[in-house]
């Protein structure tokens, strides 16, 4: 169900969209479509379907926010490399597909080689690392899907964080995928040096 809020310019409609028809926009009606529903999650994909994410449960609210904290201090106590983002920013991608991970950093270097106009109100930039936390609205495929898709559009770094199964499934640029059952902590590896994050909290 897609719902638009109530305006002077408009009024409430509710639309029932069966999943067999899309709705297509472009790029410029995506962002008025963002700015006039900010409450809600849109994604849109690169041949130009709109994507209406439902709000999230509280654990997975409670996990997201834990992952965008952990990102936010080791960013802080680094020195502020690059730029860290929580899951309400969206990028757009060189495939041209505007997407919002529930966590990402770009780099400083990256960043900085953006113009005022590449940053906008979306960056025309896929991020360096990615996390995907997998809610139960979530299929695994529509999540592995998505990881694919940052890594083809430069990430370097994707985690898709799967607390149903207590899995997680490590995607790196040029390599295959490795899947880790109930890891306790996950590596920054070379793209984050010395972030760790601690997977107590999304297991309990």
């Amino acid at each position: 169900m897609v719902q638009t809020p109530a305006s002077p310019e408009t009024e409430t409609l509710l639309i029932e969209l069966p999943k067999s028809i899309g709705l297509y926009v472009t790029q410029e009606q995506f962002a008025a479509l963002a700015a006039a529903n900010r409450d809600l999650r849109l994604e849109r994909t690169s041949q130009g379907e709109l994507i209406v994410n439902p709000p999230t449960g509280w654990e997975t609210g409670e996990r997201n926010s834990s992952i965008s904290g952990e990102l936010y201090l080791w960013w802080r106590n680094a020195g502020e490399p690059g730029q860290a983002f929580d899951s309400s920013t969206g990028f757009i991608l060189p495939n041209g597909a505007t997407r919002s991970p529930d966590a990402s950093w770009v780099s400083r270097e990256r960043w900085q080689a953006l113009t005022s106009a590449q940053k906008g109100t979306f960056a025309n930039i896929c991020p360096d690392f990615v996390v995907e936390l997998r809610s139960s609205s979530d299929t695994l495929k529509s999540l592995q899907d998505k990881l694919r898709e940052y890594i083809d559009n430069g990430a370097k770094l994707g985690w898709l964080i799967d607390p149903q199964q207590r899995r997680v499934e490590i995607y790196r640029l040029a390599k295959d995928v490795e899947v880790l059952e109930n890891p306790a902590e996950l590596s920054g590896e070379a793209v984050l040096p010395d972030f760790v994050l601690n997977l107590q909290r999304m297991w309990d």
